[in-house]
């Protein structure tokens, strides 16, 4: 694997191209988690107009799935234009939203969506860098851990790690950033920062259509499918992304434990799109499941959350009460997420001590809401970049 530039070099050169022949690479570090292994400019079509410097990293991350040893991860840094502030860049660890378990998947691999590449514009204009992992299992070798709220954690966490120590004129101030799966990740990752990597200076979190999985809450999820009329789980003759999710569940965890057998979790019908949804990205088993005629009802098997449990019991998370503010963005017509189970976490992790300042987009869907959200984001960003003191907003007014 090739080794990681110099700090020098790469403050030198801002293409980072290799070490000059005649250099002396240094000699190797323990390995650790948080320890830069790769960095490469990223393709052009990769990057968006508003970073001018962009990157594509592999670092060491700890496996969440087991909690101990070392994988590579891969993920992406984007440096705004201009001189870096003194101290260098703050930092947004961005975590990106579902795009599927395969590997190819991996938004290092992809062009940015047009709704990702104006949210993350917005916050290189707004001065930050952007830290983006890929999460584990994609880009890189092994089963991504769908929803694990552990290993989403400290992929977010020890790809702020790896920048830091490798990437020059960054600062240790930190915002995460998350949206859908991306913010249960950023949930997690502030969860669990304490902890794991109490080094890292986090200021706040933002989420937008954040999840909150639980077995009850799957179970009531499932009986209320189980008594929909058939065509109930399609809206408005979309497709219904839950079903998509609920087979990234089940292939994920299929691929992590042997022992799985699918037909305890889906119904037969269900049965070609679960081997496809470790095989594609989610816009073609989206297709697939449009093409099956899946539905909730006839797609789950009433054991789904049974079958299911140790990886709907691995996409807790270890506290609600976090260190740091917590900003939620949830539109009122989000049918990926629901958005009564945002406004349960809201309630929950207020009841917890969590400083939550909670923001109800009206008729704005999954999508819509993470730009919606973004002058409410502006405000409470600065006011925790500057170490104010945030009254909660627990029960919010849709807006």
């Amino acid at each position: 694997m090739k080794k990681t530039l110099s700090i020098t070099a790469i403050a030198a050169i801002s293409s980072l191209t290799a070490c000059a022949p005649h250099q002396q690479p240094p000699p190797p570090l323990p390995p650790k988690a948080g320890t830069l292994l790769q960095s490469a400019p990223l393709a052009s079509e990769l990057s968006i107009p508003q970073a001018a410097i962009a990157l594509r990293i592999t670092y060491n991350g700890t496996n969440g799935v087991t909690g101990s040893g070392l994988i590579p991860v891969s993920g992406e840094v984007l440096i705004p234009p201009g001189p870096a502030p003194q101290g260098g860049w703050p930092v947004v660890a961005w975590a990106h939203g579902t795009v599927g378990i395969a590997s190819q998947c991996a938004p290092s691999q992809n062009p940015f969506s047009k709704r990702n590449a104006a949210y993350i514009a917005a916050w290189l204009q707004r001065g930050f860098a952007i830290v983006a992992t890929d999460y584990q299992g994609l880009g890189m070798p092994g089963t991504h851990p769908y929803l694990n709220a552990r290993a989403e954690a400290y992929n977010v966490l020890d790809s702020v790690r790896a920048a830091l120590s490798g990437v020059p004129n960054l600062a240790n101030k930190i915002m995460i950033v998350g949206q859908s799966q991306g913010a249960g990740a950023a949930f997690a990752a502030a969860a669990y920062a304490p902890q794991y990597a109490p080094e890292l200076n986090i200021r706040g979190t933002v989420a937008t259509g954040i999840p909150y999985m639980s077995p009850q809450i799957v179970q009531t999820m499932l009986t209320a499918a189980q008594h929909k009329p058939a065509h109930a789980s399609k809206h408005g003759g979309k497709v219904d992304p839950v079903v998509a999710y609920g087979l990234l569940i089940g292939a994920s965890y299929g691929g992590i434990d042997p022992t799985f057998d699918p037909n305890t979790a889906f119904t037969s019908k269900a049965m070609n799109a679960y081997h496809t949804a470790s095989q594609v990205c989610l816009s073609p088993l989206l297709d697939q499941v449009k093409q099956d005629g899946l539905t909730q009802r006839n797609a789950f098997r009433p054991g789904f959350a049974k079958a299911l449990a140790p990886a709907i019991k691995a996409m807790m998370y270890p506290t609600l009460k976090l260190a740091q503010p917590l900003f939620v963005g949830t539109g009122s017509a989000d049918i990926d997420v629901a958005a009564a189970g945002q406004k349960a976490l809201v309630h929950d992790a207020c009841a917890a001590g969590s400083v939550v300042q909670a923001h109800v987009y009206k008729g704005l869907d999954h999508s819509q809401t993470v730009l919606a959200s973004l002058p409410d984001s502006a405000a409470f960003t600065k006011a925790v970049m500057q170490g104010e003191t945030l009254a909660p907003q627990c029960t919010p007014t849709p807006q």
